[in-house]
């Protein structure tokens, strides 16, 4: 049995033994399953461990896609790999936590229609890291994934870093930049999958720590990182998964792109970054007629959202931790009644981001600590809160009771108790 960093893993997942002891045979088990896989001893040292955190957004909702500011964090849930490179072109998959099973030849790397899913991104990561001039051969691989699936913490992105991560180790000597690991993990998502995505979600699992990312040149976003940690405030991060609801988003997700740029091109210009508050209402009557109220509206929370994104950080790096409340509070306020991405319009009866953000206001304002905001792309899924130590517990069982969620339930228990590590895509070494 191979001996893992105990020092390592307290930075990864917390200072709690039972937790450390579990996070070690979670490990060994998938060193147990590579071993029995690929037939080959469990202890053979040419078998590699690797981890990728999910991610969490801060600040800056909505804010990547026209080129504004955001704050990202990784997050102590992990996807994990046992990894043992080969003497042939193959690359091989063998997923446990979404039983998986695929092969590809890294030679034969061009898209395939038929294909989907992670297939289609480990495809295409391979190809752009060979359309960036770098070497890829043959490996085996098992992997394992704690990183919760449709709740706004990147689990897709997780996993594209880890491949990343395993390509850089295995073929080429650690040299990459990790935000190069970014950019190939957007390009396999915008060719391979079809998604036009920015790298809002790799670079916050890639980088580690708490991070403010610009983007105004958007193919090299300025990254710079935000030393600081919540435990240390006594403080928690929260995550709610507050149900998928019936309506299709696809639509919802889109108009919000849409309609800013809508406003950015009564400007002259194909996203709304430069732009601030005294240009939008100089035109204001002009815009409200030909773009809306809505996409004025969202414009007019995009430009704050950004600026308050600057403020973030800063409130953080001063340690002006009452300050960070409130710009946390204020960013869920401008996501509920500006950005307007709480509910579906034309489904009243489904609003499970507006009732869990009003039960946890509620919440909040008994304790007198505390903020919090809609996660993510919003209108269903995930609300965060921040919250003192203390009442994570009250907290949890309250939220439990609301989405009447019992223990022994199938389902995955709604609330999260996240942590933010200081580690991005690694080696465990």
């Amino acid at each position: 049995m191979r001996k893992l960093p105990t020092k390592l893993f307290t930075e990864l997942y917390g200072d709690d033994k039972k937790e450390i002891e579990r996070q070690k045979n979670r490990y060994s088990q998938l060193v147990s399953e590579f071993a029995k896989r690929y037939t080959v001893p469990a202890d053979d040292s040419s078998i590699r461990l690797f981890s990728s955190p999910g991610r969490t957004e801060i600040c800056g909702n909505h804010t990547d896609h026209n080129f504004g500011k955001v704050i990202g964090a990784s997050i102590q849930l992990d996807c994990i790999g046992a990894v043992q490179p080969t003497n042939d072109t193959i690359v091989t998959i063998h997923d446990l936590t979404y039983n998986e099973d695929y092969s590809i030849d890294t030679l034969d790397t061009e898209r395939r229609l038929d294909e989907s899913g992670s297939q289609a991104l480990v495809r295409g990561i391979i190809q752009g890291f060979k359309k960036a001039g770098y070497k890829v051969t043959g490996f085996n691989s098992c992997f394992s994934s704690e990183v919760i699936a449709a709740a706004g913490v990147s689990s897709s992105a997780s996993f594209e870093m880890i491949i990343c991560i395993i390509i850089d180790a295995l073929f080429n000597g650690n040299t990459i930049p990790v935000t190069q690991f970014a950019a190939i993990g957007q390009y396999s998502e915008n060719k391979y999958w079809d998604k036009a995505s920015g790298q809002l979600d790799q670079m916050s699992c890639a980088v580690g720590g708490m991070i403010h990312i610009d983007f105004e040149n958007p193919t090299k976003p300025l990254v710079t990182k935000v030393p600081f940690d919540f435990a240390k405030e006594n403080y928690n991060l929260m995550l709610v998964n507050t149900g998928k609801g019936h309506a299709d988003l696809s639509a919802e997700y889109s108009s919000i792109p849409d309609e800013m740029k809508s406003v950015a091109k009564e400007f002259g210009k194909s996203t709304l970054r430069g732009l601030e508050y005294t240009d939008i209402f100089a035109k204001l009557p002009e815009l409200r007629t030909k773009c809306g109220d809505r996409a004025v509206l969202r414009s007019l929370h995009f430009i704050e959202e950004s600026n308050r994104s600057d403020h973030v950080a800063t409130a953080l790096k001063t340690n002006d931790f009452a300050q960070f409340l409130q710009l946390i509070t204020d960013s869920g306020n401008s996501s509920w009644k500006w950005l307007q991405n709480i509910s579906v319009p034309g489904y009243p009866e489904e609003q499970p981001i507006a009732i869990c953000l009003a039960l946890t206001e509620v919440f909040i304002r008994s304790k007198k600590h505390g903020a919090c905001r809609v996660h993510g792309g919003g209108f269903a899924g995930v609300i965060a809160a921040f919250l003192p130590k203390d009442y994570v517990a009250e907290y949890t069982s309250y939220m439990e009771k609301a989405l009447d969620w019992k223990e022994g339930s199938t389902k995955h228990n709604p609330v999260y108790k996240l942590s933010i590590r200081p580690y991005g895509c690694i080696e465990i070494k």
